[in-house]
């Protein structure tokens, strides 16, 4: 597909259209998402809204490699995995549109990254290769230029007296992490912090006990000493992200919207305020698939909000298995 402008969109109706041309492309030069729209039964001609698109299961990115072009992939991302648990791999073949994607997604929340310190507590990722939440945190910090801008694996007290000292000169901090390892500084640290945000990436990653959201959040407001925690919302099979400044309530990029689909009827989409699958769209995917339906349960609501209320709890999504391919 010859390069497009994702970036440049100014109101839904432009996204609406680039969204059904990005589709029509892919459904008919991905090979793994026009197969499964055709064990669907569905003419890709006869689709002229975004609710009627087919998404694509995102255990697919386990068992293929989910591409819509032919250019040699620059990168693999690979999903945590578990024990026993097939990885998902995302090839990606420009990594510029990432960069850009990530980039101009965190500015469109807070501002230059270059005004920040970046302070990464991600130990669950540092431990494993191909994570893009760690390409996209490293990034940033070689866009932020600070000195203090680092990774910190099990140096807990380094951390400590950095973040202490940086907030207290009136610096931007973003201090970005794993739940699990957020909760370890806290219980040896107490903070009063003015000028940081601090923003979790979600997942105990098998370290601790679950926890739900406002369990969660609350015990990290308590030990940070502020009054809201941030969170990111990503995956390994997106180049975009969706960010909540508070009470769980994301937003996303105008190149990204969220969508519910119902969980008896994975082809039909929920209106707003319904408890339903979580359904990606994602412009930024254009190499791989820019449609994609989640394992996360969740609601949206206007204004291009939403809320993230668990995961499902059977590891195939219904509908997963209409189609068997060698």
């Amino acid at each position: 597909m010859k390069k497009i402008n994702i970036f440049n969109l100014h109101n839904s109706t432009e996204f609406k259209k680039m969204a059904l041309e990005i589709f029509q492309f892919q459904a008919k030069n991905n090979v793994v998402y026009k197969e499964f729209i055709s064990h669907l039964h569905i003419d890709i001609h006869s689709i002229k809204k975004i609710e009627e698109i087919p998404f694509l299961p995102i255990q697919f990115f386990k068992s293929h490699p989910v591409l819509s072009s032919n250019e040699v992939a620059q990168c693999l991302f690979l999903s945590s995995g578990t024990t026993g648990n097939e990885q998902s791999k995302h090839f990606v073949t420009d990594l510029t549109v990432y960069e850009e994607s990530f980039t101009k997604c965190f500015e469109h929340f807070y501002g230059p990254i270059e005004e920040f310190t970046v302070l990464a507590l991600l130990p669950s990722y540092l431990e494993r290769e191909g994570s893009s939440l760690i390409y996209m945190v490293n990034d940033f910090m070689q866009k932020s230029k600070k000195e203090k801008s680092g990774f910190y694996l099990n140096n807990l007290e380094e951390l400590a007296q950095n973040l202490v000292e940086l907030d207290n000169k009136n610096q931007k901090i973003l201090l970005i992490g794993v739940s699990f390892a957020l909760l370890d500084l806290v219980e040896k640290h107490k903070f009063k912090l003015k000028n940081t945000i601090v923003m979790e990436t979600g997942g105990m990653k098998g370290r601790r006990k679950e926890l739900i959201r406002e369990e969660l959040h609350q015990m990290l407001r308590e030990g940070f000493g502020v009054s809201n925690i941030h969170s990111e919302y990503g995956m390994t099979e997106l180049l975009s992200q969706a960010y909540s400044k508070g009470k769980g309530i994301f937003e996303y990029p105008p190149w990204m919207k969220i969508l519910t689909r119902d969980t008896e009827d994975a082809l039909t989409i929920l209106p707003e305020g319904k408890s339903g699958g979580i359904n990606v769209i994602d412009l930024a995917n254009i190499n791989s698939c820019s449609f994609i339906a989640t394992q996360d349960l969740g609601k949206t609501y206007a204004k291009g909000t939403f809320e993230v209320l668990g995961r499902f709890d059977n590891s195939d999504i219904r509908g997963c298995n209409l189609m068997v391919m060698s």
